[in-house]
């Protein structure tokens, strides 16, 4: 666990740290005076403050210090540290943050040697003592990781589950009934929470005073007879994740990271997604998900791609930036909850209702949303769910148990829902919590017992293990060079489109002697291994001997790729070089044609195209005549507009819910082809392409050079106005034209519950984009800003009167 807070308050203002943890101490590296220094503090749990910690040794990092790496136990690794006449000998645990620090360690002895400009390097001794972190010490990692069965032992710990919907609410009941729910205290508490808050400010800003409240509810909550430390705490709008752990676990706990995924309107708005905590204890890697998937009973492909989509982009960066990202699914336990918002389907409600009052609960599990798609292996492939033998969670009247007696009348559902992936899991018990009424959800618990590979092990087995590894990868190293065969050298991607996912699978597979190290490695000059619309998963790794891996090559073009290959000023043509460690390069050639479309060409672009972009040569696109008569609008977002104008007025959450990703493709199409008349797909679906349109503009409606300008003059309506009348002449056409279409659906607000609250901040971050990253101060003059047009003027034109020739 990064205790680095505890151990900066013992320094002076300014002074900085390196830290590595293990079970009783903490080693920290950090400058005093220009010269380091090595202090050894002693702790006897967690450290959350200075208080926690005693200094009890400091060690001077000059031309008689040493560093040597002894020899590997379990997963922990042990150094001697030599300095003037003494001797230490510590153990720290084998991974990322060992092997960080003793290179910092090593780097800081290097740069003493220099300072003092001593003749010391010829000595043997002290180049030897240097810390080494090669292919080597790799190789016998994963070996021994391999057969870690063989040493080590498993042991059982408790693992609380619990996931509420709070519907907006404030806490106003204890939390006890839920979360002390269980006979003896748990070693864990993971609690999921889903719409924390619903104001626009949380949308908007991602800021509640919810988040305290609860806080301090679950604390309030916890079992009365164990005593626990809070870990960590993540927050995406209204989904919050909470971790705790009984105090005399903590200091067992490390690489703590955590991760947010937005998936809601345009695939990136935080009112759904997920939020991630992934943390090692022991040696087992655990990662807890807390995820809101999109709402509505048909909406079920869209969860399915919600999930696909967050396991696809959340990823953890390790402190050691020489590994890869790690992903949800590489962890040893995967624990997945929160308001997974399946459904029952093919039932009408009265069904449904006297099924749950005779309790058969299996044959309302059969028409369960989730279940059908898991059994079709569609979402949540490997993961468990245990026997649902409680009644559905959602939707009640708020404070009763009472079904739902709104207009809706909502068919009663188990949204709220709590998996597990992984080895050595026990389910204890699954259930829901009736007692509580704040919400319209009930929350539901899991008692999970998950057994955790523990540091001790068996000292011969171990020691044998060790020494058979050594001498097999001795025997390699004398007589091999590493070597792979690719399964293909030439990749062609036929018709990419944007925001269409491609993929194509290389196998590499190991045909050498000796286990190898792969990765791919940047071309001369260049940041990257690859172009930005394209990635290679996974991008490096390890392979034993007769081993093979397959590599996705994925190409998704998306808004800051589109432009330039829209304009032809870039094609889709790269070179992939994929360098083995000790061994020689070899060179994958991905090429591709890409489709122009409307979405991230610009403006004044398609406001020139008289056809659809597909329908013209790329030559023409480029050289299109300047001096045409330009259409007031490009006639796409009159389409999309249009479509929204006559069908939409009335729909309620417009802008708010996404559509279906196979809609967006649909729309996509049809406009970049004009291959019909009118727009398909939902009204949702439309109103989340127009959205997408406006994201992906190279130039934003409102241009880049007036951003700053929108901001000073943010209070002045006039002013605000006179900055529209001086932007481009398609540019401000665009404007206007949205802005009267905004105006006009305000009109049925009665209708489609849209107010000023809801659509400025939607509108006003994409209309008005910053050139770089916007603090919060920014976003509320961005809103301020275009609230003023959404105020219907006297001087304003109707929508009616701004349709393209």
């Amino acid at each position: 666990m990064d205790q680095s807070v505890a151990i900066q308050e013992t320094l002076a203002k300014g002074e900085n740290c390196t830290i590595v943890s293990s079970q009783h101490f903490q080693l920290v590296l950090f400058i005093l005076f220009n010269f380091f220094r090595l202090f050894i503090y002693s702790h006897r749990r967690m450290a959350i403050t200075g208080d926690d910690v005693t200094l009890d040794e400091i060690i001077p990092i000059s031309y008689d210090f040493s560093v040597f790496i002894c020899h590997y136990k379990g997963a922990d690794t042990r150094v001697r540290v030599m300095f003037f006449e003494e001797e230490l000998e510590l153990k720290l645990p084998f991974g990322s943050h060992t092997r960080l620090f003793l290179s910092e360690v090593n780097r800081a002895w290097s740069d003493d040697l220099i300072r003092n400009s001593q003749p010391i390097l010829s000595n043997k001794s002290q180049m030897l003592g240097m810390p080494q972190f090669g292919l080597r010490d790799n190789l016998i990692k994963c070996e021994l990781l391999k057969n870690e069965d063989a040493y080590t032992y498993i042991k059982n710990y408790s693992f609380f589950l619990g996931t509420y919907n709070v519907n907006g609410k404030n806490p106003k009941e204890s939390l006890s009934p839920w979360l002390a729910s269980t006979t003896t205290p748990p070693d864990f508490y993971l609690v999921a929470f889903q719409e924390l808050d619903l104001s626009k400010e949380a949308f908007l800003f991602n800021d509640t005073p919810k988040e305290p409240e609860w806080m301090l509810a679950v604390y309030k909550g916890l079992h009365p007879d164990a005593k626990y430390a809070f870990v960590k705490l993540v927050r995406l709008v209204g989904i919050m994740l909470l971790f705790y752990v009984k105090a005399e676990h903590a200091a067992h706990i490390s690489e703590v990271e955590v991760e947010s995924v937005g998936t809601g309107v345009m695939g990136r708005m935080g009112n759904k997604g997920a939020v991630a905590i992934r943390f090692q204890f022991h040696n087992s890697d655990i990662c807890v998900v807390n995820s809101h998937l999109a709402a509505h009973t048909e909406e079920f492909e869209r969860r399915n791609q919600d999930f696909k989509d967050i396991c696809r982009r959340m990823q953890f960066s390790p402190d050691d930036l020489t590994l890869p990202p790690l992903t949800i699914m590489k962890h040893n336990v995967v624990l997945w909850l929160g308001d997974l918002n399946y459904r029952i389907s093919d039932l009408e409600v009265d069904h449904v209702k006297d099924l749950i009052a005779k309790k058969d609960f299996e044959s309302l599990y059969n028409h369960d949303q989730l279940k059908r798609q898991m059994d079709e292996e569609v979402v949540f492939v490997g993961f468990t769910e245990g026997e649902i033998d409680f009644q559905p969670t959602y939707k009640y009247d708020t404070g009763s148990d009472q079904w739902d007696t709104s207009e809706k009348c909502r068919v009663p559902a188990w949204c709220d829902r709590i998996l597990w992936r992984g080895k050595n899991i026990k389910q204890l018990h699954y259930q829901s919590h009736m007692t509580l009424k704040t919400s319209d959800h009930k929350p539901v618990s899991s008692l999970l017992e998950i057994g955790v590979r523990t540091p001790v092990v068996n000292e011969e087995s171990y020691k044998r293990t060790f020494e058979e590894i050594v001498r097999h990868i001795d025997r390699l190293e004398n007589d091999c060079i590493p070597s792979v065969s690719l399964s293909q050298r030439e990749f062609h991607f036929q018709d990419v489109k944007f925001m269409q996912h491609q993929a194509k699978t290389v196998t590499v597979y190991n045909d050498g002697q000796v286990p190898c190290q792969f990765e791919f490695i940047p071309k001369l000059d260049e940041p990257s291994y690859c172009k930005p619309w394209l990635a290679a998963n996974p991008a490096k790794g390890f392979l034993a001997q007769g081993a093979s891996v397959d590599i996705d090559l994925e190409v998704f073009v998306n808004r800051s790729t589109a432009p330039e290959l829209n304009s032809g000023q870039q094609q889709l043509e790269d070179i992939l070089v994929l360098h083995l460690d000790r061994g020689k390069d070899y060179f994958i050639s991905v090429t591709g044609n890409y489709l122009p479309s409307c979405f991230g060409s610009s403006l004044s672009t398609l406001c020139l195209l008289r056809e659809p972009i597909q329908g013209m040569p790329l030559e023409t696109i480029r050289d299109v005549q300047k001096t045409d008569k330009p259409q007031e609008i490009p006639k796409e977002i009159w389409m999309m507009v249009d479509h929204l104008f006559r069908n939409a007025k009335k729909q309620e959450e417009l802008f708010q819910q996404p559509g279906l990703r196979s809609e967006f493709e649909e729309i996509r199409d049809c406009l970049d082809t004009g291959s019909l008349d009118t727009l398909p797909g939902s009204n949702h679906s439309v109103s989340e392409a127009l959205l997408l349109f406006l994201d992906a503009l190279p130039e934003p409606v409102i241009p880049f050079s007036f951003y700053l300008q929108c901001l000073e003059c943010c209070s002045d309506s006039s002013q605000c106005r006179q900055i529209i009348s001086m932007l481009p002449q398609c540019h401000k056409n665009v404007f206007n034209y949205l802005t009267a279409f905004l105006r006009e659906l305000l009109k049925y607000s009665a209708h489609n519950r849209l107010d000023v609250n809801i659509l400025a901040p939607i509108f006003a971050g994409i209309l008005l984009r910053s050139p770089t990253k916007q603090d919060s101060t920014e976003k509320r003059k961005v809103k301020e800003f275009f609230q003023h047009f959404l105020i219907q003027m006297p001087s304003d034109r109707d929508i009616h009167d701004k349709i393209p020739e």
